[in-house]
């Protein structure tokens, strides 16, 4: 067991998944994410680099009208229940996984 409890067994170098705290491998499928969508006025703001499945998971899970005005930081989308289950689950998948997201998909109002 490593001494870093941040440590998740990827290679060095590798970039970590702000979400899921699980290394992000160049094979593994991944996507950027805009803190306050480009839609809501972040095109020029800040973004993070995450794994697609857990990208997927934050589109399912909020509008971007949701994401704009209440989860426009990590800590806040991991503070919700949603992705706290979510986070939970993938912790024990390879790095590289993926799979299709359940849920109701993208909401627009």
């Amino acid at each position: 067991m490593p001494d870093d409890p941040t440590d998740t067994g990827g290679e060095a170098g590798d970039p970590v998944c702000p979400l899921c705290r699980r290394p992000i491998p160049p094979h593994a499928r991944q996507s950027v994410h805009h803190l306050v969508p480009k839609l809501r006025g972040g095109k020029a703001g800040p973004t993070v680099r995450l794994h697609e499945i857990c990208h997927n998971e934050i589109h399912a899970a909020f509008t971007e009208t949701e994401l704009a005005r209440r989860f426009d930081t990590v800590e806040k989308l991991r503070a919700h229940p949603r992705i706290a289950r979510f986070v939970a689950w993938i912790a024990g998948k390879d790095p590289a996984f993926h799979s299709r997201t359940a849920g109701r998909g993208r909401r627009r109002r």
